[in-house]
């Protein structure tokens, strides 16, 4: 080989050499690119993901400082005026499972953006009730309000199971649990700030967070395609009976601790709001607001942080449920007696609502996880469905028990708490990792 053809080779290899060390550059970058865009995209996800449950919230927290005033405007009695939260909560859980069978069978989005629709029309008619001092109406639109908001967040719950696996889905489900505190923390304050304008304000101003949830799911959620085709009806059923045989034991403890949990925090909620206007506290507007979100905050700050660390491990999981039921057990307890000086009162209940912390977002990744994606609507919003109950039934319950005696308020779900520490502790065993 003459030595010019040895020395062209060279500057061949050499060439090439670098035309790949440009394009290997070039595609670390468009990597790293196309890395950071999903990262972003995924914070936008987030975001979109975490507006539907917050307005599910301000759609019932952001009432219950206004009771009071909207019982003395009507004319009506305490249980009436608890019929504002629990009719909404009654005629939601009736409609979850259809809008979950729905959303198996057509899409996550298909049912949701209808839903956040009817919610937040619902809810102008439900203002202009309260304007026309019209009762029978406002319960209406409130029931009505009730079936829209079927479809919003249990469906968004459905959804997170579709977008992310493993760490990330219990990321995004604890974010969604603390999204859901978090409305709840800034419902009662901005509830009673909307009632310094006129007291039904806040009946007008709901529909503006449902209209910003709405664009928000339209245009920043892309919803996974759809490979399989839904099953028909029979095998439909069939495969959610097989669920319940195969993993029933668990998911009924489960459920019923999950309702439990949101049917002692709405019924506190109600208990706070009508002591701290009696004397000797004497406490209503802001100020109400603000001691309201007290025990809420504890709540909110626990299920994202319990999200961020649980990363489907099933024996964190585990220890963290019975934690934060013992933790509600032993504070709701120590209520009975310790119930007559406010701060020691707020503390109690704020160590309550970090136990219900602790629960909440293991088990929604424990029950989001339990099931396939044909299925899962069905079962997560069933699981809603009981919440919804709960939340149904807290403030009538309490205010029923409040008449007797407020020491037997915290007797009853003291007593509740321990059952469903039981039954979480004998029934409710994940393996080393959640699917």
């Amino acid at each position: 080989m003459s030595a010019t053809t040895k020395t062209r080779r060279k500057l061949d290899i050499s060439f090439q050499s670098d035309v790949d060390n440009v394009s290997d550059n070039a595609s670390t970058r468009s990597a790293s690119k196309g890395s950071g865009g999903a990262r972003k995209n995924k914070v936008w996800e987030y975001i979109a993901l975490s507006t539907v449950p917050l307005v599910l919230v301000l759609g019932n927290s952001m009432l219950v400082p206004i009771l009071p005033t909207l019982r003395h405007e009507l004319g009506i009695t305490q249980f009436q005026s608890s019929l504002v939260i629990s009719l909404f909560s009654i005629s939601a859980a009736l409609i979850i499972p259809i809008a979950g069978y729905l959303s198996d069978r057509f899409s996550r989005k298909a049912v949701m953006i209808p839903s956040l629709i009817v919610y937040g029309g619902a809810g102008i008619l439900a203002g202009f009730a309260a304007v026309w001092d019209s009762y029978g109406l406002l319960i209406g639109a409130r029931a009505l309000q009730g079936i829209g908001a079927a479809g919003t967040a249990p469906i968004a719950m459905a959804l997170v199971g579709d977008l992310y696996k493993d760490g990330e889905e219990s990321q995004a489900l604890g974010l969604i649990e603390a999204s859901n505190g978090a409305g709840k923390v800034v419902s009662p304050i901005l509830g009673s700030l909307l009632a310094l304008l006129v007291w039904y304000a806040a009946f007008f101003a709901f529909p503006a967070f449902c209209l910003l949830s709405l664009l928000a799911v339209l245009f920043l959620i892309k919803e996974p395609e759809r490979k399989e085709q839904p099953k028909p009806i029979p095998q439909y059923l069939r495969s959610i009976k097989q669920i319940f045989i195969k993993h029933g034991r668990w998911l009924i403890a489960s459920f019923f601790a999950g309702s439990l949990a949101l049917f002692i925090l709405f019924g506190v909620l109600f208990f706070l709001s009508d002591i701290l206007e009696k004397p000797p506290y004497s406490i209503d507007g802001v100020r109400k607001g603000f001691v309201l979100a007290i025990p809420l905050f504890g709540m909110v700050t626990t299920a994202y942080l319990t999200g961020t660390i649980i990363r489907k491990n099933g024996v964190l999981m585990r220890w963290l449920m019975n934690i934060g039921l013992a933790l509600m057990v032993i504070s709701l307890a120590l209520a009975i007696w310790l119930n007559s000086n406010l701060y020691v009162f707020i503390g109690l209940l704020t160590l309550s609502s970090i136990g219900t912390g602790l629960l909440l977002p293991c088990l929604n990744t424990m029950i989001t996880g339990a099931v396939e994606k044909a299925e899962r609507g069905m079962i997560t919003s069933l699981y809603s469905s009981l919440r919804f109950f709960g939340v149904a039934f807290g403030p009538p319950l309490f205010g029923w028990l409040m008449g007797m005696s407020h020491r037997l308020v915290f007797i009853t779900v003291s007593a509740l708490s321990l059952i469903a520490l039981a039954l979480v502790f004998f029934m409710v065993k994940p393996g080393k990792q959640v699917q």
